[in-house]
């Protein structure tokens, strides 16, 4: 039988952990969203959005840079709300959710196939479905 040993510098502290976690979810949301693009794309949507400014075609590398600052974003609102209320995980939980509600609404004032529609939705179903339970899961304790 062996013992488990750890050495100092092996072992990583409680924040080095969190942030791990919190990285590897906004990536992990990134891959998820790529994927069903990847699909949604093969499906049928064509990601053609038009409004009163003119048209505009939500592209791979677009849809996975906006899942990229907007994971980030959630990260760090995350992270100050930490810093400064008891609350915190509470807090952000709600406005994740009400932020991920509310950026579905101009998907249906936008000019857009059906399937584009639906796609769109998904994707940004599934950047919550991934980021609010991992972020969850990290919460610092007060």
């Amino acid at each position: 039988m062996t013992a488990a040993t750890s050495s100092p510098g092996t072992t990583r502290s409680a924040a080095a952990q969190r942030r791990i976690a919190r990285g590897t979810a906004v990536v992990g949301a990134m891959a998820l969203n790529a994927v069903l693009w990847g699909i949604a794309s093969l499906l049928g949507a064509d990601f053609v959005l038009t409004d009163s400014t003119g048209t505009g075609v939500v592209t791979l590398p677009v849809a996975v840079i906006f899942t990229a600052i907007f994971g980030l974003l959630g990260w760090g609102t995350l992270a100050l709300l930490e810093r400064f209320t008891g609350r915190a995980v509470a807090i952000w939980t709600g406005l994740a959710v009400a932020v991920a509600l509310l950026s579905i609404v101009p998907i249906f004032l936008e000019g857009a196939s059906t399937a584009t529609r639906v796609a769109l939705t998904v994707l940004h179903l599934a950047v919550a479905a991934v980021l609010v339970p991992a972020f969850r899961r990290t919460r610092t304790a007060r």
